[in-house]
């Protein structure tokens, strides 16, 4: 039997479509105000000033505007709150689809002595919805979005929790346990590049201010304009990578892919079916966001 996040219910995948739409919106803000910061800090170090009249400078305006424009998105982003509810929806969205596969193949503490698991799964899917929703996270069912369904086991769901041990198992381990694995090496390797071309591009640019600041130095040129330049976009540069927290994901992620690969021998060798609950349950708690945030603050 094969399990997808298609088979998951509608509520997933609205508040996953929430989770990116807010993210690419907080992504964008973020990089379109530092690119503001730079092309201000350009238009300051030009020769050319574009001079129209004795007192009105082309360049001037321009640099004006994009100065502008870094305190308009700066204000749009703290009223539209794109940064928090991307991580709200993004929490919401792993708790759904953890509890969702917890339930089909009897992970604790939806396991198979369980008296009314499709109860429990409701009642403990709502209480941790209740706690994301008093912190800020807006539930689509609360919008009166009809399309956000309320089902929330789905048929597939139904089936796979239907099955035998043995096949339960192998689906788990396939489409959930190896996908995530792959996933975080993905990440990983993603990762790893980042840091490799802002380090490249940022010791770049800390050079070429290095040369400069030795020319001036000695006196070989008197314009301060190309430093300005350079430390602007070399510290945009680093912001950006900090913002992205390319460095310290590297380990968080490679962490969690070790966690997986551990699991994924032992559910293969050891794991019995008295203990398939719990192994399940300590999976979806290592590829859980806050594990992961909690690697990166402790790996920094």
């Amino acid at each position: 039997m094969v399990f997808r996040n298609a088979d998951l219910p509608v509520l997933f995948h609205r508040t996953d479509e929430t989770a990116v739409s807010r993210q690419r919106e907080a992504v964008n803000g973020t990089r379109l105000q530092l690119l503001l910061l730079v092309l201000g800090a350009a238009l300051a170090a030009l020769p050319w000033r574009g001079a129209i009249g004795s007192s009105f400078q082309l360049t001037g305006l321009l640099g004006v505007l994009a100065y502008a424009g870094v305190l308009v998105v700066s204000f749009r982003g703290s009223r539209q709150r794109a940064k928090s509810q991307w991580q709200l929806n993004r929490s919401a969205a792993e708790f759904i689809r953890s509890m969702c596969w917890r339930y089909a193949v009897h992970g604790a503490p939806f396991d198979s002595d369980s008296p009314d698991p499709d109860q429990l799964f409701v009642t403990r899917l709502e209480e941790g919805l209740a706690e994301l929703r008093k912190v800020g996270w807006s539930d689509p069912r609360e919008s009166g979005e009809t399309t956000a369904g309320t089902e929330l086991i789905t048929t597939p769901m139904r089936l796979l929790r239907e099955k035998v041990f043995s096949v339960r198992k192998e689906t788990y381990v396939r489409d959930r346990l190896i996908e995530q694995r792959n996933w975080y090496h993905r990440r990983t390797e993603v990762s790893r590049r980042a840091t490799l071309l802002w380090q490249l591009t940022i010791g770049l640019l800390t050079l070429l201010a290095l040369v400069f600041g030795i020319l001036r130095t000695f006196a070989v040129t008197d314009s301060p304009e190309p430093l300005g330049l350079l430390s602007a976009a070399a510290a945009a540069c680093l912001a950006w990578s900090e913002i992205r927290r390319h460095q310290p994901l590297i380990a968080a992620h490679s962490l969690v892919e070790e966690d997986l690969a551990a699991i994924h021998i032992a559910m293969e060798t050891s794991v019995t079916e008295q203990q398939w609950p719990s192994a399940v349950y300590e999976t979806e708690r290592i590829v859980s966001p806050q594990h992961t945030d909690w690697l990166v603050r402790h790996r920094s």
